[in-house]
């Protein structure tokens, strides 16, 4: 059943049927949690734990962007 609805998914994402992917997605990941036996508290412990990695590593690229002069986006060419 995985399989068929990753396919479907795939389909769409060529077809570029965004918000359609984006429930398959959804009951996909519903499908495996159940199936692996997580449950929603777990599932936000795991996405809250994400948030909180991302945060940091984009405040140390944030900071390592600062301590670097910044490269100028265009240049001049004669």
């Amino acid at each position: 059943m995985l399989e068929t609805l990753e396919e479907c998914r795939r389909v769409l994402g060529e077809n570029q049927v965004r918000e359609t992917v984006d429930l398959l997605s959804i009951a996909i990941l519903d499908l495996r949690m159940k199936l692996k036996g997580v449950d929603n508290t777990e599932l936000r412990a795991l996405c809250d734990e994400m948030l909180r990695g991302a945060a940091s590593e984009s405040a140390s690229r944030s900071k390592q962007t600062q301590d670097q002069p910044r490269r100028p986006l265009l240049r001049v060419v004669k």
